[in-house]
């Protein structure tokens, strides 16, 4: 299951008191997935989703205030990039009513879905969460994935979206967010526009106002395991990295010697660089601060390293002649 239904599955284990709240939420679902259509009988309102777990709740929402029933099936083309949509079919003879109580249909009686959302829908911060949520059940996803123990560094980083033909919409829904303090974008890709974060703190803050707060908890928690593992990637990279760097020192200084050896012997060298030229050959693989323990001489690194300097230097000198 997916990081973004599971915190969907949370929502729903609340159920919605007030009318007002109720309305808001209901908004919120038909800007997000809701279908809409006319006929002769009437309206016809359709929410098309891959999430099937919102039919009980939403059924049980509309018995509670308008005292009908709702329809559930699978959606025609139900195999879509392989994944099963459902239809849920509301009463015409709620219809109008209904696209009134959440602001879609004007004062004249015209579908206006594209228009702003109507500020007397959402008078207060409470019924802007509740919008909120709705727009998140309809059409938030995220690429957000959990690690498992064992698991290496994750592939995807922090991004949730909210994806929509109506750029107006998202508009709304961006301002509404930006008035809890939560930052997000929209960008257009393709037909759609879509709205998003990629900000964990921002993401965090989202779960919480949609509460979904077992799933701030699961992110927090992933946002621990992810700075601990970079933590640590970074310390064996610079522990490589130094290891890489003694080991390719020790080798030329190594050389150099071997070198000066063969051609000039190390008795010929100062008594100072025949102490430290036998103590590399001895240790190989040590570093300069391994070497300065090892050793009986009275140095510093900096007065160890000025004397191989002079090894090398010594065999450079050697292989010019």
């Amino acid at each position: 299951m997916s990081f973004a239904k599971d915190s969907k599955l949370e929502i729903i284990e609340n159920d919605i008191d007030d009318a007002s709240s109720a309305q808001a939420f209901l908004a919120g679902l038909f800007h997000a997935c809701g279908s809409i259509s006319k006929n002769s009988d009437g309206f016809e309102l359709d929410i098309v989703t891959d999430f099937k777990e919102i039919y009980p709740y939403i059924n049980k929402l509309i018995v509670k205030f308008y005292g009908e029933n709702l329809e559930l099936e699978i959606f025609d083309d139900y195999i879509i990039n392989k994944t099963t949509y459902y239809r849920i079919k509301f009463p015409q003879e709620i219809a109008f009513r209904l696209l009134q109580d959440i602001g879609i249909i004007n004062q004249n009686g015209e579908i206006d879905i594209f228009a702003e959302v109507d500020e007397n829908l959402l008078p207060d911060d409470e019924c802007k969460k509740y919008f909120v949520k709705g727009a998140y059940i309809g059409c938030a996803t995220s690429s957000i994935k959990l690690s498992t123990l064992g698991s290496q560094s994750p592939t995807t980083g922090y991004h949730f979206e909210f994806t929509s033909h109506n750029n107006q919409f998202l508009i709304n829904l961006q301002s509404i967010l930006q008035g809890f303090g939560i930052n997000c974008k929209i960008v257009q890709r393709k037909k759609n526009f879509v709205l998003y974060l990629k900000d964990s703190e921002a993401i965090k803050d989202l779960l919480a106002l949609v509460g979904a707060n077992m799933s701030v908890l699961e992110l927090s928690d992933e946002m621990a395991k992810r700075e601990l593992r970079n933590t640590v990637n970074r310390q064996v990279n610079c522990i490589n990295a130094n290891i890489s760097k003694t080991v390719e020192a020790s080798l030329k200084q190594i050389s150099a010697i071997n070198y000066i050896n063969k051609k000039i012997g190390l008795e010929s060298l100062p008594e100072d660089l025949q102490e430290v030229a036998v103590l590399r050959l001895a240790n190989p693989q040590e570093s300069m601060e391994e070497l300065l323990k090892l050793s009986t001489i009275k140095l510093t690194k900096s007065g160890l390293n000025h004397r191989f300097r002079r090894i090398l230097k010594i065999a450079d000198f050697l292989k010019e002649k």
